[in-house]
C-alpha cells in the first residue's frame, strides 16, 4: 500500500535550528515538506528573528529546493495584529491542502504551548522534529554532519558580544561559557545558515559590519 504522506510546512527562520529541522523531516517516510515560511520585517525587509537579509532568506530557499512564503509584519507590531497576521496565513495555507507545520523549537514549554494553541482547531497539525534532543549532543551532530553557520545576534547580556560574528563550530562550542545553551535555545545567540547536508549548493555569504541595537549586537551578513 502506498504510503500518504502529509504536506508540511517548515517554519524558517534562516538558522540552523530549522535548517536541521528540515535535515529531520526529509528523514521521515510520512512527511513531505513542501514550502517554507518565514516572517520578515516590513520596515527594514529583513527576518523578524534573526534580522536577516530577505535576499539571503530567498538564497537559501532555492538552495533547499523549496517555495518560500514570505510574511510581512509591520515595524511595531502589537500582538493582536501579530497574531491576525498569521491566522490569515494559516487560512491561507489549509486551501493549499497543508496538513501539518513544523517548528525547530528545542525545550521551551511555553513556545511549544504557543504555538500548539495557535493551530488548535485549525486542523493543522504542530511537528516539533527536534523536540527532546539534548541540545549538547544536538549541536555536536550539526557540525559534525557539515552544516555551517554564522552568528548573527547575540544577547549581550548572557554571552560576549565578541562572538557576534563568529562561525558556528566546534571552536565557537569549546569558547561558550557552560552557562549558554550550545543551540542558543535561550536566546543567547542567533545564526544563518549557509551550506550543509539540507542545502544543493552552498550560499556564498560575506560578513559585514556589527552594530548595538535594540540592546542587541547584530553581524550583518551580506550576500557576495
Amino acid at each position: 500500500m502506498e504510503n500518504i504522506k502529509k504536506r508540511t510546512l517548515l517554519s524558517w527562520s534562516g538558522g540552523k535550528d530549522s535548517a536541521w529541522a528540515l535535515q529531520v523531516l526529509r528523514q521521515q517516510e510520512d512527511i513531505e515538506v513542501v514550502g517554507l515560511f518565514c516572517t520578515f520585517n516590513k520596515k527594514y525587509e529583513r527576518g523578524a528573528m534573526h534580522a536577516v537579509r530577505n535576499e539571503l532568506i530567498h538564497r537559501q530557499a532555492a538552495s533547499v529546493g523549496l517555495p518560500l512564503e514570505l510574511i510581512p509584519i509591520p515595524d511595531p507590531c502589537s500582538d493582536s495584529e501579530y497574531k491576525a497576521i498569521m491566522a490569515d496565513f494559516i487560512e491561507g495555507v489549509k486551501s493549499m491542502g497543508i496538513e501539518c507545520i513544523a517548528f525547530g523549537d528545542l525545550f521551551l514549554e511555553e513556545i511549544r504551548s504557543y504555538r500548539e494553541k495557535s493551530l488548535a482547531g485549525t486542523g493543522i497539525t504542530p511537528l516539533f522534529p527536534l523536540w527532546g534532543i539534548p541540545t549538547g549532543e544536538l549541536s555536536k551532530e550539526m557540525v559534525s554532519s557539515g552544516l555551517r553557520a554564522k552568528i548573527t545576534c547575540i544577547d549581550p547580556k548572557q554571552l560576549s558580544a565578541e562572538f557576534s560574528g563568529h562561525e558556528y563550530d566546534s571552536s565557537f562550542l569549546a569558547q561558550i561559557p557552560d552557562s549558554i545553551d550550545p543551540c542558543g535555545e535561550k536566546g543567547e545567540f542567533h545564526s544563518f545558515a549557509y551550506d550543509g547536508p539540507m542545502f544543493n549548493d552552498k550560499v556564498n555569504i560575506c560578513v559585514g559590519e556589527t552594530v548595538t541595537r535594540d540592546g542587541f549586537i547584530f553581524t550583518d551578513i551580506l550576500p557576495c
